[in-house]
């Protein structure tokens, strides 16, 4: 298996960061400038440059499901900016039926709380793993490639027939599915 696959996966991992509470606006925000403030800070996370990290009409979505509470008056808060962050890390894994399920919780209790803790600090202490957990994803992927090169050997008389390219293949398959169980 080329290594190009498994060099090109670790650098797009090393160059994934999430966005900061502290770099969200102190001020409320009207959708153009939510939409362009997201488009502005995930652009390193999004699978291809065309791609729109969050658009008008998925926010409306969002808050006409109840995923995303409505806006006061038109104007998006810092809270409102922490739940779509939430959405943005977790559509790419979970069903939008799910991650309504798993905001649910906070925000009944922590949307419009002025108690401790606030919805800042839960978002921080949720992301103040993720360094050590981005570090521990990287090596996993290494090691699933390392298992995956020696997948499909010829001293196996199942896979003795394959060409050196058909070995290649299904090794690239074998590293692929392996990467999508933990999905």
């Amino acid at each position: 298996m080329d290594e190009k696959l498994l060099n090109e996966l670790i650098e797009y991992l090393k160059n994934l960061h999430h966005v900061h509470a502290s770099q969200l606006p102190s001020l409320d925000l009207y959708m153009d400038q939510v939409t362009g403030f997201m488009e502005e800070h995930l652009a390193p996370m999004r699978r291809y440059a065309e791609d729109k990290a969050l658009t008008k009409t998925m926010i409306n979505n969002y808050a006409k499901n109840k995923i995303l509470p409505p806006p006061a008056g038109k104007r998006y808060s810092k809270n409102h900016m922490l739940i779509l962050l939430f959405i943005y890390y977790y559509k790419s894994m979970l069903s939008l039926s799910d991650i309504a399920t798993i905001l649910r919780p906070l925000n009944e209790n922590y949307f419009n709380s002025r108690k401790k803790p606030q919805l800042k600090d839960i978002y921080e202490e949720i992301f103040s793993y993720a360094n050590v957990e981005m570090q521990n994803v990287m090596e996993d992927v290494k090691a699933r490639y390392e298992k995956a090169q020696s997948s499909f050997s010829e001293k196996d008389p199942s896979f003795q027939e394959l060409s050196e390219e058909e070995r290649e293949e299904l090794r690239n398959f074998f590293y692929l599915s392996l990467l999508a169980f933990d999905v």
